[in-house]
């Protein structure tokens, strides 16, 4: 998968400015769904190998320090909205 490319604006209007916020969240969104499937794949291929309890306890650690980033990075994005919302508002409230 490549990267999106971002082209170079000059000038731009306050609706694109908001909807390339909403875009940048949905694009983030997209990219975590991306992680927790590679863990849901690094689960399935590493579970039918472990046999030791300890090295089942430290994958199994790896793979929640992972989902708990995965979740802090999804607050993140929830504040970004609510973000774009208030100031959705603000502006429409001007108009």
């Amino acid at each position: 998968m490549s990267a999106p490319t971002i082209p170079a604006v000059q000038h731009i209007s306050l609706e694109n400015a908001i909807a390339a916020g909403i875009v940048s969240v949905a694009l983030e969104e997209i990219a975590l769904a991306h992680i927790i499937n590679a863990e849901g794949e690094k689960i399935q291929k590493v579970s039918s190998i472990l046999d030791c309890p300890g090295d089942i306890i430290e994958f199994q650690k790896s793979v929640s320090r992972v989902l708990q980033t995965v979740l802090k990075s999804q607050m993140l994005l929830q504040f970004k909205l609510e973000n774009l919302e208030e100031f959705l508002s603000a502006v429409t409230a001007k108009s």
